[in-house]
């Protein structure tokens, strides 16, 4: 159940993740029928403004971490990412981990999960930017960047701002119910539940050569992502035989010559289902794919969007239907 919610802050809270917190658990909704919930914000010292990311802006909690005691859900908001969250509070996120509750973050609010020691040998999420910093700091947590939150049962993780609106409603509709959680949503104007994940955001840049030598061939193959490149063809442009190139080319660019290939002809496809109304088939034989079957195979792999969906989505000019 979700009876007692406590919102947890520290110094330079997000605003956004914290209104996410507030607007799915902290309204009042009990005229339109949708169950009372006991709503808490809590810090070290109530009563006194804490800063927040947004300039000139404070929150003041009302309540301490005592408030925390017995939450059925504690809420952790986003904050500026640091290694030095105050010990009070990661204590009693801990504390109450313990005490059965179930801890949702939202965003950055994983690394005050990773600092309270929650991580460890479990499935989390945060925004893509941050994901390879909690890796690093959490070893012992295994980070998915491409999902939207990940529900380890007393723990749930999100990824990057919205998608606190994701994990708090799957939260909602885990433990009250479909009909609770559609009615929130509708009040928010979201959908109840997205499709996707977060890689459709993450951004893609070109792999760079660590040394000189693949250089020039990177560029060739950049600016010929229309032509048939094989391997034999790459290592002669490379003055190099086959096993020398491939072997050379993983230890330049951490990956293999098909791979990079790949994501360099779906980034295209990205740019020009963005900027262009071109149709599906003309965008494959622009990026090299050869078909249209083969570019949704590649790009949904990459991107884990179909390309009809990700135009739908990112694309900033008008689109004929039927031309995707």
């Amino acid at each position: 159940m979700l009876s007692k919610v406590a919102a947890v802050l520290v110094d330079r809270a997000a605003m956004f993740e914290f209104g996410v917190v507030c607007e799915v658990f902290g309204l009042d909704r009990t005229a339109e029928g949708l169950p009372a919930i006991d709503f808490r914000v809590c810090g070290t010292r109530p009563g006194v403004p804490l800063r927040t990311s947004s300039p000139g802006v404070t929150i003041t909690p009302d309540f301490g971490l005592d408030a925390i005691s017995g939450a059925d859900l504690v809420a952790v908001p986003a904050a500026s990412v640091r290694e030095d969250f105050d010990p009070e509070v990661v204590g009693a996120i801990r504390a109450a981990s313990d005490a059965g509750a179930t801890i949702l973050t939202v965003c950055s609010g994983a690394f005050l999960a990773g600092a309270a020691g929650l991580l460890d040998g479990r499935r989390c999420t945060t925004h893509w930017r941050y994901v390879d910093q909690l890796a690093t700091m959490f070893p012992e947590a295994t980070v998915d960047p491409d999902v939207l939150f990940v529900d380890e049962g007393n723990l749930i993780t999100s990824a990057g701002t919205a998608a606190g609106i994701d994990a708090s409603l799957h939260l909602v509709r885990r433990e009250l119910g479909t009909v609770v959680a559609n009615a929130i949503a509708r009040r928010m104007v979201v959908p109840p539940q997205r499709d996707g994940g977060q890689r459709q955001f993450i951004e893609q840049p070109i792999v760079e050569c660590r040394s000189d030598s693949l250089a020039s061939t990177l560029a060739w193959m950049t600016a010929n992502l229309d032509q048939p490149q094989s391997i034999d063809d790459l290592a002669a442009h490379a003055t190099m035989s086959t096993r020398t190139f491939a072997r050379r080319f993983a230890a330049e660019t951490g990956t293999t010559p098909v791979k990079w290939l790949t994501n360099q002809r779906v980034l295209l496809a990205k740019t020009l289902l963005e900027d262009s109304d071109l149709g599906l088939e003309t965008i494959a034989e622009r990026c090299g794919f050869g078909s249209g079957a083969l570019l949704r195979h590649h790009f949904n792999k990459v991107v884990g969007l179909a390309p009809a969906d990700y135009r739908r989505r990112f694309g900033c000019r008008d689109v004929a239907v039927g031309s995707v």
